[in-house]
Formats: structure tokens, C-alpha cells, sequence
């Protein structure tokens, strides 16, 4: 069976090979190299392609088969964290600390000490952030950032990167309140990427990735929010 696709760093048409090319073991596994210029990343995701490595490997860009997504009006909320979020137990904002989002998902996890999230994958979306092309939404208890995820917005479609909590179910009250303002923004999707026990118990599912590409055709050249820096509408908060 053929490798991975390999990109040139100085090709500057910054294509992708067809998703259908993608390996089926490691799942998704499309491309290796290129480098992580604004360009790149947007024509990945519009495709369907995300960059995942860790720091002792080449850039590897995937596709996964099936793909897990949510939609946003049909999140999953337990009674537990619905009280969270209307006694409002966090401080939820949007695009106040991107950041800091970004530094608290690269911080060590209780089941790994690696990140794929290296300083120059941090500074690839912090760029996209001053785009107006990446967002981020944050739990804060007092003055203290303690949950949070970040992710691009393309058209009417969020791809979610990765999320982390310091305190009981902060980046999922960061979450839902992100949810219900795409929603009512017109979003179609929250790309999850790969699913998990935790994305899951927010309510994503798996579909064949044909069906994911459909989608992002439908819907990345309509108009989401087209405001650079998101603001959170506290008639949506509770």
C-alpha cells in the first residue's frame, strides 16, 4: 500500500491530495511535511485535513474516516451541567485570553506528558487568531482561567481543536455557551476531529467522512459571524 502523500514546504499552491487517499491504518493519515503558513492550515481545513504531531515528528496531516461531529443545536447537556451554567458557577467570554487557551491545551494531561501542540503550531493559529480566523471561548473562576478550547471558524463551520479544564466541567460550560451562539449564528457543524468518551458525552457522533465533506461544501462560503473578535450575548448565556 502507497505512504502518505509528501508536501514540498516551498510549494506554494498549497494543495492537498484528494481525503480518499488518506491511509486507513493509521486512520487518516493523508500527507506528511508542507509547513504551517495561514494559507496551508485554511486550505487544509476546507478540505477536511487537520495537522496533528508531536514535537519529534514532520508535520503529518489527516483525514479521518469516520469523523466525529456535533451539531450545534443538538449538544448534549446533563441536569448537573445545566445548573453549572445557569448559577453560572464560571465566567464564560469569547476571544479574551486565545493565548492562554492555547497554552492551558498544550499543558500535561493525567494520561500523556506530550502535546502535539508545539510553539510553532501555538504561533500558526495565534496568527490565524489575529486573521479573525481563530476563536476562542473561556471559563474563568474570579480572575483565574480555568477551562477553555479553541478553533477555527470557516464560513458557517467550527473546527474544534482541543479543549482543557483546571476545575469540574469548565471547558464544557465554555462549550455548551459556544454551541448555543453558533447555533443562532447558523452554524451547521462543530468539527470534533476524532471521536472520544468526552466528545461523545456532549453529543457527537460519527459520520462517513463523504458526508463531512458535503457539509463544509454546503456551508464554508456562507457568511457565520463575520466579526473578528466574538463577543458573548448574555441572552445566551443561560
Amino acid at each position: 500500500m502507497p505512504g502518505p502523500y509528501w508536501i514540498d514546504p516551498d510549494d506554494t499552491s498549497y494543495s492537498f491530495p484528494p481525503t480518499e487517499l488518506a491511509l486507513d491504518d493509521p486512520n487518516g493519515l493523508l500527507a506528511v511535511g508542507g509547513d504551517l503558513s495561514s494559507q496551508r492550515l485554511i486550505t487544509a481545513y476546507r478540505h477536511g485535513i487537520f495537522p496533528w504531531f508531536n514535537d519529534d515528528q514532520p508535520i503529518l496531516w489527516w483525514s479521518p474516516d469516520p469523523r466525529a461531529v456535533i451539531t450545534p443545536a443538538e449538544v448534549h447537556i446533563s441536569r448537573s451541567l445545566r445548573k453549572k451554567i445557569r448559577q453560572k458557577t464560571y465566567r464564560i467570554t469569547f476571544d479574551r485570553a486565545f493565548a492562554k487557551v492555547m497554552t492551558g491545551c498544550a499543558g500535561a494531561r493525567n494520561y500523556t506528558d506530550e502535546t502535539w501542540i508545539t510553539s510553532d503550531m501555538k504561533q500558526a493559529y495565534l496568527d490565524l487568531h489575529h486573521q479573525g480566523i481563530a476563536h476562542s471561548a473561556e471559563a474563568w473562576l474570579g480572575d483565574e482561567l480555568v477551562g477553555g478550547l479553541y478553533g477555527l471558524a470557516i464560513g458557517r463551520c467550527f473546527f474544534g481543536e482541543s479543549m482543557f479544564s483546571r476545575a469540574s466541567d469548565a471547558s464544557k460550560c465554555a462549550f455548551v455557551t459556544l454551541a448555543r451562539h453558533l447555533e443562532h449564528w447558523g452554524y451547521a457543524i462543530i468539527d470534533c476531529q476524532v471521536g472520544s468518551t468526552h466528545m461523545s458525552s456532549l453529543g457527537a457522533i460519527n459520520i462517513p467522512r463523504a458526508d463531512f465533506l458535503d457539509i463544509l461544501d454546503h456551508n464554508l462560503d456562507l457568511v457565520g459571524n463575520p466579526s473578528p473578535r466574538w463577543q458573548l450575548d448574555p441572552r445566551l448565556a443561560d
